[in-house]
């Protein structure tokens, strides 16, 4: 099914081709849409000035690859993408493109270069780590900066008036949930699921650890502040979900060292008391003498890597057990709330990434057939158009864009139930049924075929109006495609 509609849209934009060969523009544009069918999905990283987007984002690929200072590097549009050996590629607003030097400092990577921002299109990393294999991260300017220009810079390749968005999909920061973060992801699904129907954006509560002032059970408290914001109907309409994440505690724990380790274990050696009064705050912790062995540059380069937060819940952790580097470094990341994104990003994006890509080149195809009509442009119209409403993953994408905005006239409880089938928790099988993601076949056959008698009920129900019947129509055709994969499964 995925593969018939990447076909048809690949098709597609072969046709357009051929109408604007005489088009250098916009040859150039629809070979670029065409590329990115094959290419790894697209997601960017966003969010207001200081909010995390680097540290997060070098969290998710695993390695301090993204500078996360307030250097020119921060300013500029940079994409993370897989490559057989690192390089980074710099593309000026004037001129040819060239490769930068690239060395580490003290285990980050630093970007030489002498350009000002404002004279950079981009910047390309390429770097071989097995997270950037199935997508390319891109790392935005802060938005609503004091400088215009920096804001500009985001808002003109996310949301473009013209074209099609640079980006597939959106992690969106935010420490609170201002104004200016609902405008954003407001204007990001008008450029785009405005016009296919989609929700293509996660939100993630950034620096969760400061929502309890650095307390053991801070991202308890976020947790529940981001489960309240899940719920506003202004943001859940915008967001598929929203997850609290303490991101320099992610970042240093995908990054651990021997030395983060056995500083940890020292301080783990004090008595509860003077550990807790050595950690009443960061000044504290760098004046103090104690414990023997921990120098005042690992005390530094400790809390510059963790936080006092990330201190004190590996401290904790090493306590409780986690007396080895690895099984530590990988607790600490689960707590920070990593590991519940990178499963929401698997199940949300990357499940549907063929469906994303597809939508994006679509966008980006109408938007020149209607800029740009001649001869022929009315036909692939009328193809764009039956693509869109044919394509059963975009009426999936339009009708969770639909349940979240507008809701339903069959009312909640069914409204919940067609969310989850139609894979706004994900589109594996048993999360689309609501069972445990080891469900065997045989009970996911027996659950689907439940759910499609049930929905054939209610469409057949004669107090069930006609925009509730195509609701059913969409989940029935779910349903159905759950078990033809469910069958196949059993078969092979």
């Amino acid at each position: 099914m995925r593969e018939a509609t990447s076909r048809g849209v690949s098709e597609l934009i072969q046709e357009a081709l051929t109408v604007y060969r005489d088009d250098a523009t916009a040859t150039a544009a629809l070979e670029g849409y065409s590329a990115r069918l094959a290419e790894p999905l697209r997601v960017a990283v966003a969010g207001m000035v200081k909010a995390g987007k680097s540290t997060l984002l070098n969290a998710i690929i695993g390695e301090e690859i993204a500078p996360t200072d307030t250097g020119e590097c921060t300013r500029i549009v940079t994409w993370y993408r897989y490559g057989h050996t690192p390089r980074i590629t710099l593309y000026p607003m004037a001129g040819e493109p060239r490769t930068l030097a690239l060395k580490r400092v003290d285990g980050r990577l630093v970007f030489l270069g002498t350009e000002r921002a404002e004279d950079v299109e981009k910047l390309v990393v390429e770097w071989p780590s097995e997270s950037l294999r199935n997508v390319t991260l891109i790392d935005t300017p802060g938005i609503a900066s004091l400088s215009t220009d920096v804001s500009a810079r985001s808002a003109s390749f996310l949301t473009p008036a013209e074209s099609a968005s640079q980006a597939d999909a959106i992690i969106y920061l935010m420490r609170h949930m201002h104004a200016s973060d609902l405008r954003f992801l407001e204007s990001f699904r008008d450029t785009e699921a405005g016009r296919s129907g989609t929700v293509n954006a996660v939100a993630v509560l950034s620096r969760a650890d400061e929502i309890g002032a650095g307390r053991i059970d801070s991202l308890l408290s976020a947790g529940d502040i981001a489960e309240r914001y899940r719920r506003d109907h202004s943001l859940r309409k915008l967001a598929l979900g929203v997850v609290p994440v303490a991101g320099l505690v992610a970042q240093s724990a995908r990054t651990m060292r021997q030395a983060d380790f056995e500083s940890l274990a020292l301080l783990g050696g004090l008595d509860r008391a003077a550990r807790e009064k050595l950690l009443l705050s960061a000044d504290r912790f760098l004046r103090a003498g104690v414990p023997e062995g921990l120098t005042a540059d690992a005390r530094a380069s400790l809390l510059e890597r963790f936080g006092l937060f990330g201190i004190r819940l590996g401290v904790v952790l090493i306590r409780a057990g986690f007396t080895d580097p690895t099984p530590l470094a990988h607790e600490l990341a689960r707590r920070s709330g990593l590991d519940p994104l990178l499963a929401m990003l698997a199940c949300q994006f990357h499940a549907r990434a063929d469906a994303l890509k597809a939508r994006t080149a679509l966008v980006g195809v109408e938007s020149l057939l209607r800029a740009s009509p001649r001869e022929g442009s009315g036909h692939l119209l009328a193809v764009l158009e039956r693509l869109q409403v044919n394509a059963h993953e975009f009426r999936e994408l339009r009708l969770l864009a639909t349940l979240r905005t507008a809701g339903s006239s069959l009312g909640p409880d069914w409204a919940i139930e067609a969310e989850r089938l139609i894979g706004g928790s994900g589109t594996a099988a048993a999360l689309r049924l609501g069972l445990e993601p080891d469900a065997a076949p045989e009970e996911i056959t027996t659950e689907a075929r439940e759910c499609l008698r049930r929905w054939r009920v209610l469409s057949e129900n004669p107090l069930t109006d006609r925009s509730g019947q195509e609701v059913c129509r969409v989940v029935m055709r779910s349903c159905e495609g759950i078990l033809a994969e469910s069958a196949a499964l059993q078969l092979s």
